[in-house]
């Protein structure tokens, strides 16, 4: 286990750039945008334009009509994105085809339990089909991954990603 929170020391300095990398984006980088050019149109464009000035007398009148047609306008853009175009077919596409786990088993229980499990189903199967027996190296696997199909059921761990094979605590 001290191996496993070593790693993690490592890893931290990355987790956090990767945390914060999200909350910016996805949080503050998108408020102040939408801020900032509710602040720069209004205040560059707006105001300088009679026409415009009447219709939007108070920044307040602005960001209330913008945010109450941009809002279900974008939503409907965002909408026709994912539902309607060809657009986020071709990212999808384009994520399959350079995600690596796609074309191979991710570490973990697939690759310690579930394909193996599916693997010895299939040799059992075979063996069966020919009224053979099994060897007791075939027994000591199935209880092997018998006993991690119980760990995972109880909420633990397989495989040396967390190196926590104990089980819940």
């Amino acid at each position: 286990m001290g191996k496993g929170r070593g790693m993690m020391k490592r890893k931290l300095p990355f987790r956090t750039w990767f945390y914060f990398r999200q909350g910016w984006t996805t949080y503050f980088a998108f408020i102040f945008a939408a801020v900032n050019t509710l602040v720069t149109t209004y205040y560059l464009a707006i105001e300088n334009i009679p026409m415009l000035k009447s219709v939007f007398p108070a920044f307040s009148i602005y960001v209330v009509i913008v945010v109450g047609i941009g809002v279900p306008l974008l939503v409907l853009v965002g909408y026709i994105h994912y539902k309607r175009s060809s657009a986020y077919s071709a990212e999808a596409d384009i994520n399959v085809e350079s995600y690596p786990y796609w074309y191979k088993l991710p570490p973990g229980w697939n690759q310690e339990v579930v394909f193996p499990l599916y693997a010895l189903i299939a040799q059992l199967l075979v063996k069966i089909s020919n009224n053979e027996k099994l060897t007791e190296e075939e027994v000591e696997s199935i209880k092997n991954i018998e006993k991690k199909l119980d760990l995972l059921i109880r909420g633990g761990y397989v495989g040396s990603h967390r190196e926590k094979e104990e089980g819940p605590t």
